[in-house]
């Protein structure tokens, strides 16, 4: 204690700097944290959270017994797991191909094309899925029916919606991802590519030899953190894309939709606190996980 009072003598100010994002962090993070106390309660609105009755484990058994628990667990993993591998993989040979681009302008406005996605929210993807597939205005049944085909209802057909889910992420995502990618490669010496040149190697055989050993580190750092987040479903992502389709449900419903519905319809207070501290513990067991495996393998490309 005594030597922390000296640090904070010495850098005072930038103590004080740190102060308002401290601040905000325990206001907003940790002090909400009490409410984890719902998911072992009978909670009553006229009792309050810390007057209602505890009843164990109960809500936890209610989550599991009814089947839901393990089918959003198992929809969460899937989809998180699908969505990683591609959109990392994309946005990997993404960098690559834009850093072996010549054209100084052309490399400049395809990034800043495969960047815009990003930006764009999930309420207008949402949209852009729903006039693509909509039954009887959409553009794919338009299509379909323009050249003597029958029209699908894909909104009842469970069974493609990871495929749909899978490619709209990557195609927001790839380019936010590959930047930190472009980053990486940037940082490789140069003349390393021009000796291997001199010896008569082809691109394919320094992006093979030279540039991923190169980015292999920050590929399992952004693999790590992703899956810190793998029982973290992206709910805008699933609700707007979705939405309150009950055919959907058993293919593409995963914790955060459904802790969102449970509110929404029965307010079983107990039952989704269970569910998100469920799916909180989960997270942080896989992380710590996933980081010692690494960590035994390689130690210098751990997380901590």
């Amino acid at each position: 204690m005594k030597a922390f009072m000296e640090e904070v003598k010495k850098n005072k100010a930038l103590f004080v700097m740190a102060a308002p994002a401290v601040l905000l962090v325990l206001v907003m993070q940790y002090l909400p944290m009490s409410g984890l106390v719902l998911a072992f309660k009978n909670y009553r609105y006229d009792m309050g959270v810390f007057g209602s009755d505890w009843n164990g484990l109960a809500n936890f058994s209610y989550l599991f017994s009814s089947g839901t628990g393990w089918l959003i667990t198992r929809n969460t993993i899937l989809y998180n797991l699908l969505n990683l591998i591609t959109s990392q993989m994309l946005a990997v040979l993404i960098a690559i191909f834009i850093t072996e681009m010549n054209g100084k302008i052309f490399k400049k406005v395809s990034q800043s094309v495969i960047f815009l996605p990003y930006f764009i929210s999930w309420v207008i993807v949402g949209v852009f899925v729903y006039n693509i597939f909509n039954y009887e205005t959409g553009l794919m049944n338009g299509l379909l029916t323009s050249v003597g085909f029958e029209a699908v209802n894909m909104y009842d057909k469970p069974g493609a919606w990871p495929a749909i889910i899978c490619i709209f992420n990557s195609w927001k995502w790839c380019g936010y991802n590959s930047v930190i990618y472009i980053a990486a490669i940037t940082g490789v010496d140069s003349e390393i590519y021009e000796a291997a040149s001199i010896d008569g190697a082809t691109i394919f055989q320094r992006i093979r030899a030279i540039t991923l050993p190169s980015i292999k580190p920050t590929i399992i750092t952004m693999l790590l953190l992703q899956v810190g987040r793998i029982l973290r479903g992206d709910f805008e992502m699933f609700y707007q894309i979705v939405g309150n389709n009950g055919q959907l449900y058993n293919a593409t419903d995963v914790i955060d939709t459904y802790v969102f519905r449970s509110l929404m319809q029965n307010s079983n207070i107990g039952m989704t606190a269970a569910a998100s501290f469920y799916q909180s513990a989960l997270c942080f067991i896989i992380i710590m996980v996933v980081n010692a495996v690494v960590k035994r393998i390689d130690a210098d490309y751990a997380l901590f």
